[in-house]
């Protein structure tokens, strides 16, 4: 210490070889009142960071042989010549002032935070969105999902969390804005296969999107909005999907589900199925299309209404042989019963 105060301190003379003594000695004995107050600075525990959010790994903090502060890992032990304003907050009374930002410059500290965010952050992650929206089942899409992760926790760790979430979520409307654009393009005739590209083809970007952003559904979704991030993206598709096209959606299920096979009965179970994961109040709009996909949407059956069920059964039969599907033979007995 008295090294660095004697480099620090020492007054040089000017072209006419005067020296100022007093003015010296004045300088010296202040400021080496103010250095012994931080030779030592206590230890710090760097507290969590509210809301369940990841902080930093707890350190200390030591005076150097310089007298600044370095920051001391607790697992490694390596030390830091910088203490941020995310790495400790809780400063010793007699230091504060010498250590702490005021509130101009923790201002700026988050408004570079933010610019970091919308250049470097933001702009990687939306890239990533977008492949993963507008992929096909049969598409094989190189996308980092170790670069991704990444991102995502650099911005929770750095809280963004709420920022993150509100870009998130904007860019998956904005998406399925475009989505129901194009279905409202779509011939009737269509409308249900292409209903079911469309939801297959989100749920199926869900199962990537959901993984990867699972620091954020863990730390501030279900932390702090009592939500699931699944949840929050399903019903995104069903706000602005589903819900604007069942109008004209529902009729035409009714009228396929009338006459067998004139969708694929997987694209029927599909849809139907679809439809009601997003909204299970949808099965009340049709509970005989819903039933025959999904048990127990009607009630349990009752003895008393066993003769509307056989007339139902038999009516169904009939349709089926007059769509070219015979009941074939009946007499011939199953092979396992040949003696």
């Amino acid at each position: 210490m008295e090294a660095m105060e004697d480099e620090s301190l020492d007054v040089k003379d000017d072209h006419n070889h005067n020296y100022y003594g007093s003015a010296n000695s004045k300088v010296r004995t202040v400021l080496s009142s103010q250095l012994s107050d931080v030779t030592t600075v206590p230890q710090s525990v760097c507290p969590a960071v509210p809301g369940g959010e990841p902080g930093p790994r707890p350190g200390r903090l030591r005076s150097s042989s310089t007298g600044a502060p370095k920051f001391l890992d607790s697992d490694t032990g390596s030390e830091s010549s910088e203490v941020s304003e995310t790495d400790c907050t809780a400063v010793p009374a007699n230091v504060e002032g010498k250590f702490t930002l005021d509130s101009s410059s923790k201002f700026l500290l988050n408004a570079m935070a933010v610019e970091d965010y919308r250049k470097n952050h933001w702009p990687n992650l939306e890239k990533a969105i977008d492949r993963l929206l507008i992929q096909n089942s049969t598409d094989h899409i190189s996308v980092s999902y170790a670069q991704i992760y990444g991102y995502i926790y650099k911005c929770v760790c750095q809280q963004h969390s709420e920022l993150l979430y509100s870009d998130l979520t904007a860019k998956i409307t904005n998406h399925l804005w475009q989505v129901s654009s194009q279905l409202l393009a779509s011939p009737p005739e269509n409308l249900i296969e292409n209903f079911n590209t469309v939801l297959t083809q989100y749920t199926a970007a869900l199962q990537c999107i959901v993984p990867v952003f699972i620091y954020l559904n863990k730390f501030y979704i279900e932390s702090k909005l009592n939500r699931d991030l699944k949840e929050d993206l399903m019903r995104l598709f069903a706000d602005h999907v589903a819900e604007k096209h069942l109008e004209t959606l529902m009729p035409l299920l009714i009228k396929a589900h009338s006459m067998p096979f004139q969708v694929q009965p997987s694209t029927m179970a599909s849809v139907v199925k679809g439809l009601y994961s997003l909204r299970p109040e949808w099965a009340q709009l049709a509970p005989a299309l819903f039933s025959a996909f999904i048990p127990q949407i009607n009630p349990p059956a009752v003895e008393s209404q066993l003769p509307d069920y056989a007339a139902h059964d038999q009516k169904l039969q009939m349709e089926l042989s007059m769509n070219g599907f015979p009941r074939g033979d009946q007499s011939r007995k199953r092979a396992s019963e040949d003696s």
